[in-house]
């Protein structure tokens, strides 16, 4: 991050995931999106397949993550990304992972750790997930995580999801 990100906002980064209906058209939608409505984007990885995470399903899911430098405070981008997640078609039905048009994530949002009844910042999960980790350290490997001091790469180093993650 260069100082003028830290300047003119706050910087952060999301996880974008499909397993369902036309993964890759979702997310680019998902991304023209975020960059209308969230803020402007920066890196992108490229896209992944993997399978799911916390549950069995046939449908593969496509995984990237980018960087995006926003105006928003964290509760006010949750919903907008909830907002972008719904105008995609995303239904939430119940509590558990299941398969889904589009999932955004916010992972982490600048240096700060929230732990707010609606979000918790850094993503509490991202760290035991690989789908996560490949595509964050493509863009940010150096990055330190704000709660444990690791850099993404060494999170991904230390990751024991055996969850196959490979390049589209």
């Amino acid at each position: 991050m260069n100082t003028s990100d830290r300047m003119t906002g706050n910087f952060i980064y999301l996880s974008l995931g499909s397993n369902l209906g036309n993964r890759l058209q979702n997310l680019e939608t998902a991304e023209r999106l975020i960059g209308n409505q969230l803020g402007s984007i920066g890196s992108v990885s490229q896209v992944y397949e993997s399978t799911p995470w916390g549950y069995s399903s046939e449908n593969l899911y496509y995984n990237c993550c980018l960087s995006v430098t926003t105006s928003l405070d964290p509760i006010p981008l949750l919903d907008r990304i909830k907002s972008i997640e719904l105008i995609l078609g995303r239904v939430r039905e119940g509590q558990g992972y299941a398969d889904r048009l589009i999932d955004i994530d916010l992972l982490l949002y600048g240096n700060k750790v929230l732990d707010h009844p609606r979000l918790e910042v850094p993503h509490p999960k991202m760290n035991e997930r690989r789908f996560v980790l490949v595509p964050l350290a493509e863009i940010a490997a150096d990055l330190v995580h704000p709660s444990n001091g690791l850099a993404i790469r060494e999170l991904l180093e230390q990751c024991k999801d055996p969850g196959n993650v490979m390049p589209v």
